[in-house]
């Protein structure tokens, strides 16, 4: 459950409108002047487009370093000409009151959505199929307007041991959006003497409503997500070297009003790798991701039904924002999913937001961060090794990325076989 689907609609929008103005037109853009302070705060408006939206408005207020030196808040709300609105409030790394090593991390996010596309069984033309499978064709989605709800409180642990023996959630120091210097010893391959080891309790909830001329759905699950995260990087915002494995099991236990139970178990690596590729970079990196995820609860009946599946939008899913970034939200899902990912991130010394130093001082972008991108992924009815990698899904992209007050903004942009995506997000996206 690391993917947060419903972070889809633009939460940062005015960045990348402002960096685009910054870069190709020779007029001033005007903005709202807001109040920008030492926590490192962005509070001001924006505006975009998309399918959903049509063209929209809303608010963004973001404070890093707060209510700890380590932590972070965001909130922000949306409305679109179509009548879709949607708000979100997002917590990262708060120490827990009166503990040493208890963080959390809490998403709360509430929507509702006109003419929305869900991959899910219910389209008349597409009766012989099983919408969101591999082979399924691209049309075979379901259009419906509804509320869409997602709360997830994630708790971390902090063991003691390795880099998590002396407790220590200070701030890397930082010049110019990177670390002055290494951050700590070059990241060594045994968890038990580099990085650091968390312990993972996510309870969650959420509600989709689709209602449509040829559908009527409501889905609801609730449960618990139990991890061991080990992070081996060195420094998380913005990896340049080292690595992280996360292995996780999400349960729904078909408690209260959930639709029914369902389990699944998922693991996701990623490496990075510094590189020195011209003196025209402050960094260069090769980052690489690998995901897997499977549903031993998934059950094909005689009749070709599904028990105990998880939603289109949970476990084995594939396309959005994180993975398969070509392909709409949850354009695939199945028992299985395998995901491969590479991206080569450089920074610049050119920072086109230096030649406007009245913006510079709301928007405090550090650096400007290019990003061409790679995917392959696949799902399927069975963990089978040569089943999983034949037949793959590819798109490749580049994406825009800025540091702006202790926050990666991001616009990623990916072609494939079926679409172009544009996806805009906050963070990096392996091991969100």
């Amino acid at each position: 459950m690391r993917m947060i689907p419903l972070f889809r609609w633009v939460l940062i929008g005015w960045l990348f409108s402002v960096c685009l103005w910054s870069v190709c037109v020779g007029e001033e853009a005007s903005i709202v002047r807001e109040t920008a302070d030492s926590l490192g705060t962005i509070s001001i408006p924006y505006g975009f487009y998309n399918d959903s939206f049509g063209v929209a408005v809303g608010y963004v207020h973001s404070v890093t370093g707060y209510p700890q030196k380590q932590a972070g808040l965001l909130g922000t709300a949306m409305v679109g000409s179509q009548g879709s609105a949607m708000a979100i409030l997002y917590g990262q790394d708060i120490l827990l009151p009166n503990t040493e090593r208890f963080l959390f991390d809490p998403i709360a996010s509430v929507g509702y959505f006109s003419d929305n596309e869900s991959y899910i069984d219910g389209n008349p033309s597409f009766t012989g199929e099983r919408a969101g499978s591999n082979g399924s064709d691209k049309d075979n989605f379901v259009t419906g307007d509804g509320w869409d709800n997602y709360f997830r409180l994630r708790f971390q642990y902090l063991l003691p041991i390795a880099g998590g023996k002396v407790v220590s959630f200070d701030t890397v120091a930082l010049k110019e959006g990177l670390p002055v210097s290494k951050p700590r010893e070059d990241p060594k391959w045994n968890p038990l003497s580099s990085g650091k080891i968390y312990l993972e309790l996510t309870p969650f909830y959420r509600s989709q409503q689709v209602d449509g001329d040829d559908i009527e759905s409501k889905l609801k699950t609730n449960g618990l997500d139990v991890g061991v995260f080990w992070d081996n990087r060195d420094f998380h915002q913005n990896p340049s070297s080292g690595n992280a494995l996360n292995i996780e099991l999400s349960r729904d236990f078909g408690w209260l009003n959930s639709s029914e139970s369902w389990t699944t178990v998922s693991a996701e690596y990623d490496h990075y790798i510094p590189l020195s590729l011209s003196s025209a970079f402050r960094q260069s990196v090769l980052a690489f991701d690998a995901w897997t995820a499977y549903s031993p609860s998934w059950n094909e009946i005689e009749d070709g039904e599904i028990e105990n599946r998880p939603p289109a939008f949970s476990g084995a899913t594939l396309g959005g924002e994180w993975r398969m970034r070509g392909y709409p939200s949850n354009r695939f899902s199945d028992k299985t999913a395998v995901y491969y990912a590479a991206e080569l991130r450089m920074i610049p010394y050119w920072n086109p937001f230096d030649y406007w130093p009245w913006l510079q001082h709301y928007v405090g972008v550090e650096w400007v961060q290019i990003v061409p991108f790679v995917e392959v992924g696949r799902v399927a009815p069975s963990w089978d090794v040569s089943e999983l990698h034949s037949d793959m899904k590819v798109d490749a992209g580049l994406g825009l990325r800025v540091w702006a007050k202790g926050i990666v903004a991001r616009v990623d942009v990916a072609v494939s076989e079926e679409a172009v995506g544009v996806q805009m997000m906050v963070s990096q996206p392996f091991q969100f």
